[in-house]
């Protein structure tokens, strides 16, 4: 079942089939950057959300070790794939082990993350917590524990709406390509305003030290709490859901994927994502004038990514060249026929943000 169908465009390439396979028919070091949720376990086996009944979908696992042992062969093969000193990015989260509204636990699934990522080569380098907006977390799981009442009855027995993580790991070696960015930032990907007073900046050619366009823009990226993310900025997702979708499924934020892409990679580089889903992490690279390949074992997901892409390719920021590594990789005859009947896909999801928050404006000078 390695492959079921594909779908080549000029700059992405989406896989239907089983990660765990298709990964293992590309090149060593063919991959830049990879960025991905995998399905959040539970520590009792399963996974907090459920996609598929198949026995190769990980949200299947039957205990946790089980899930660790095939998610290993994910983590390993990324390994061999990503190019020495580059990175893997994993969006991840705190997983609840109940929902009782009295007393429910957490579960370190960060943590095991991590352990399994340094027992296979990686070394850990960043963590940045992404907010998430209470009531909208409530309303999406219905978390009791985030229940207004819970605090009017016994607020002992009250959490919190924690934080999704984006957990940045590097594989060993010298970066044979440095990640430049000669004149700093030119775009803020996140729901704040610039300030004014530094608009003139933008574009700024001369001595860096004076970029302060530039620096602002770092100083969000660079904080570890991320909490200027458009919650909402999400591809097209419901057409996608189905009977075995156990829960509401929302797909990665772009800005999150966008703002990763713009800070590990160059343009034209080759961004990978092993849980696809509807397309987001491909989108997010090649709307970014970067390369794309995902794998998806879903078969409706799988089918809007397709259309997804169709609209990323209309606003790429720089038109790549021919997808081709120079090595071996899967054939291209397997074009997916199913994807010929797809309607022109929407645009990506954009709601008003739900809060208003202050830009953190320069008190001194770019350093």
């Amino acid at each position: 079942m390695a492959l079921i169908s594909q779908h080549k465009g000029d700059n992405y390439m989406l896989h239907h089939g089983d990660s765990a396979e298709v990964l293992q028919s590309y090149p060593d070091a063919c991959v830049d950057f990879s960025i991905y949720s995998p399905p959040f376990a539970q520590p009792g086996g399963g996974a907090l959300y459920h996609y598929s009944s198949s026995p190769r979908d990980l949200s299947n696992a039957r205990t946790f070790d089980e899930f660790l042992t095939h998610y290993g062969v994910i983590v390993r093969e990324l390994y061999r794939l990503t190019k020495p000193g580059r990175m893997t990015a994993v969006h991840c989260a705190d997983v609840p082990t109940g929902n009782t509204g009295k007393g429910d636990g957490l579960f370190d699934l960060p943590g095991e993350i991590i352990r399994l990522h340094e027992s296979l080569g990686f070394r850990y380098s960043a963590r940045f917590a992404i907010w998430k907006e209470p009531l909208a977390v409530r309303t999406r799981t219905m978390a009791k524990n985030l229940a207004h009442k819970t605090i009017v009855e016994d607020s002992a027995d009250c959490s919190n709406a924690g934080a999704d993580y984006l957990l940045l790991f590097r594989r060993k070696g010298e970066n044979a390509v440095p990640i430049a960015h000669p004149n700093g930032f030119d775009r803020y990907i996140g729901e704040r305003e610039v300030p004014r007073e530094l608009l003139p900046y933008k574009g700024w050619t001369g001595k860096q030290t004076g970029n302060r366009y530039s620096h602002w823009i770092w100083r969000q990226y660079a904080s570890s709490f991320w909490d200027d993310i458009r919650l909402d900025r999400v591809l097209p997702y419901r057409e996608a859901r189905d009977a075995e979708d156990e829960k509401h499924v929302h797909p990665l934020q772009l800005d999150v994927i966008e703002r990763a892409v713009a800070l590990w990679t160059n343009p034209g580089d080759v961004v990978m994502t092993p849980f696809m889903g509807v397309g987001s992490e491909v989108y997010g690279a090649v709307s970014s004038g970067r390369k794309g390949i995902g794998c998806e074992l879903k078969a409706s997901y799988y089918r809007q990514a397709v259309k997804n892409l169709a609209l990323a390719k209309s606003e790429a920021v720089e038109k790549q060249v021919g997808f081709d590594f120079g090595g071996d990789s899967p054939s291209e005859t397997m074009d997916d026929a199913e994807t010929s009947e797809d309607a022109a896909p929407a645009a990506p999801v954009e709601k008003p943000a739900k809060r208003t928050r202050k830009a953190r404006v320069a008190t001194t000078s770019a350093e």
